[in-house]
């Protein structure tokens, strides 16, 4: 199926003569510009331009095709953009992507004082950061990161990766195995318990067991639930085991409803940043929304940020 995002880009490659200058007209990475039209070239089975010493030259079919689609691409365009704007012509529209939990426990509250439109993609990471370098995503929240040189990578917090329990599950046999540092003991009392997982992720249970035992899981949750949220919530009170990032139980540990059962032999820390193409129009509406996770979430890292704007990186 064709996606109609490669027209567009091979419409700004007909009508700019090259893929760097394709890529600053439509805010996204030129690997991106280039992907879109290798894949349109593929699905139409011609080749669409001859690459020359200055510019890309349209073929004979490059032109046939421009002919054919650019007063629909430019309709379409003109249908995005009043779709976008809405009732206030002056509205940007901004499509972001990070975890549905830092979505929940951060932005969400402040969602209907945004002054701009918002899309939310929640996802896996590597994904979101590919559709942020093809253009797809404006702004993105992740521990995980790319050297791409198109995309901007700013640090603003860490969370911690640790194992929580159920007010009511009983620790005594681990709490034995750990004090002695008896990795195979311990992890033997781990698998026989009840544990809950989220749908399709794994990753935090996954890395928090290499990270300790030097190897993968060798069992699957007990119970699959919609997201950490809901893992929380499901315990709460009650029995049941998880891995999960520190910022989104502070409450309920002070609170005593789920316990901390374990930080791990050696702790693990995950670096999260803003990510961001480095060249992009919406500088302001993404500066508003780095300032509400400056602000809400526990930041360790804020003067490297200070840093990295004061020297204009």
């Amino acid at each position: 199926m064709v996606n109609l995002e490669w027209f567009r880009t091979f419409k700004a490659i007909y009508e700019t003569g090259s893929l760097t200058s394709a890529a600053n007209k439509l805010y996204i990475s030129q690997p991106g510009v280039s992907l879109h039209l290798n894949s349109l070239e593929a699905h139409v089975g011609n080749k669409l331009f001859d690459r020359g010493t200055r510019k890309m030259l349209p073929t004979e079919y490059g032109n046939m095709l421009y002919n054919s689609i650019v007063d629909a691409v430019k309709k379409l365009e003109e249908a995005e953009g009043h779709f976008y704007r809405n009732a206030d012509s002056g509205r940007p529209s901004i499509s972001i992507g990070m975890c549905f939990e830092t979505f929940q426990y951060v932005l969400e509250p402040f969602i209907s004082e945004l002054p701009f439109n918002l899309i939310t993609k929640f996802g896996v990471y590597q994904d979101m950061l590919n559709d942020l370098d093809k253009g797809l995503l404006d702004f993105v929240i992740s521990p995980q990161k790319d050297e791409v040189f198109n995309i901007q990578y700013t640090p603003f917090s860490k969370e911690k990766l640790i194992l929580i329990a159920g007010s009511k599950s009983d620790l005594s046999g681990f709490r034995e195995a750990v004090n002695v540092r008896n990795a195979e003991a311990a992890e033997d009392w781990l698998n026989k318990q009840a544990w809950f997982g989220t749908t399709g992720d794994m990753e935090h249970l996954r890395n928090f067991w290499i990270h300790n035992f030097k190897k993968r899981p060798n069992f699957k949750p007990n119970y699959i639930v919609p997201n950490m949220s809901s893992i929380i919530r499901c315990i709460s009170d009650k029995e049941g085991f998880a891995v999960i990032p520190d910022f989104l139980c502070r409450k309920q540990l002070e609170e005593g409803n789920i316990q901390l059962v374990w930080e791990g032999f050696t702790p693990i820390e995950n670096t999260l940043y803003f990510v961001q193409r480095k060249k992009t129009i919406y500088k302001k509406e993404l500066a508003l929304l780095q300032d509400i996770f400056l602000k809400h979430m526990t930041i360790d890292v804020k003067d490297q940020i200070l840093l990295l704007q004061d020297t204009g990186r």
